[in-house]
């Protein structure tokens, strides 16, 4: 290749850009298809073995006939990862020092805890008020 040639240059960033695209389509395409519950074991390795040895009409007939499920199912993935950084973040995400003393106010207001308990559970939660996300 001539380097010194300025069409070359764009002419290889066009087929790398190209190539990169490919490979992430064949990506996202096996990655589909490990997600796809429904999809029998011998249709995965039939889509595969075609993947493997007709790549490019393969991938671009799975994208044409699979590609409405395989939307439904990334959007599936990504609503239920968000769903569990939510319920981590709210299961790790400490309670104001508000909520504390409001708690142990209503512990003694049933009789559970002594009036000097009380006190020195406010005194915790004021002088070390949990972080709030």
């Amino acid at each position: 290749m001539d380097w010194s040639n300025f069409w070359s240059i764009i002419w290889l960033f066009f087929w790398s850009f190209a190539f990169i695209a490919y490979l992430m389509a064949l990506f996202s395409i096996i990655g589909d298809l490990f997600r796809d519950h429904t999809l029998n074991g011998w249709w995965k390795a039939l889509w595969i073995i075609f993947l493997i040895f007709a790549p490019f009409i393969t991938a671009l007939v799975y994208l044409i006939v699979r590609g409405q499920g395989m939307a439904e199912r990334s959007q599936k993935a990504a609503k239920q990862a968000q769903s569990q950084a939510d319920d981590y973040i709210k299961s790790v995400a400490g309670t104001s020092a508000s909520d504390e003393i409001a708690k142990a106010k209503s512990l003694l207001d049933a009789g559970t805890i002594t009036q000097d308990e009380y006190n020195l559970l406010k005194a915790k939660a004021l002088q070390h008020p949990a972080q709030t996300v």
